[in-house]
């Protein structure tokens, strides 16, 4: 894939699309292109953030280590990222990914990413909406499995 390419790729991830082309561009060329078969991790729930991933194709599974084995708790494909989190909060990875198709994407080291949302404070107000509507949807589903919980207890 040519670098205009990643860059069309990028501009079509809402997060990415305010930006102008030449920082997209920079983007596009600092980041790495990696690829995995299906089956393979892209990170480990605990690992160190050090990147978050445009997932240019395939999809993955985001799972959750429980003390009754791994919940897959979301499912990621073309034109998402994630690995965010785990930048934006400094803290170890919440999640596994874990490939279930062949993936290509796009890895943006750390630095490069808090840079970004530096020069571009409206980057911060997107990637806010796009971890609220996630809190949502788990504490949507959260309440959803309580509630069946509870009737199956009664």
């Amino acid at each position: 894939m040519l670098l205009k390419d990643e860059v069309e790729m990028l501009r079509r991830i809402t997060l990415f699309s305010g930006l102008p082309p030449a920082k997209l561009k920079l983007l596009a060329f600092t980041s790495d292109r990696v690829m995995y078969s299906a089956g393979e991790s892209l990170f480990h729930q605990g690992d160190i953030g050090d990147a978050a991933y445009v997932i240019l194709s395939g999809r993955a599974d985001v799972l959750v280590t429980t003390p009754t084995g791994q919940l897959k708790v979301a499912e990621v494909e073309q034109n998402s990222i994630v690995g965010e989190i785990a930048i934006l909060c400094n803290t170890p990875r919440t999640a596994t990914v874990k490939t279930s198709t062949a993936l290509e994407a796009l890895r943006i080291r750390k630095e490069d990413f808090l840079k970004l949302l530096a020069d571009f404070p409206e980057m911060a107000v997107e990637i806010m909406r796009v971890l609220a509507d996630r809190l949502s949807q788990t504490t949507s589903e959260l309440t959803e499995a309580r509630s069946r919980a509870q009737r199956a207890e009664a």
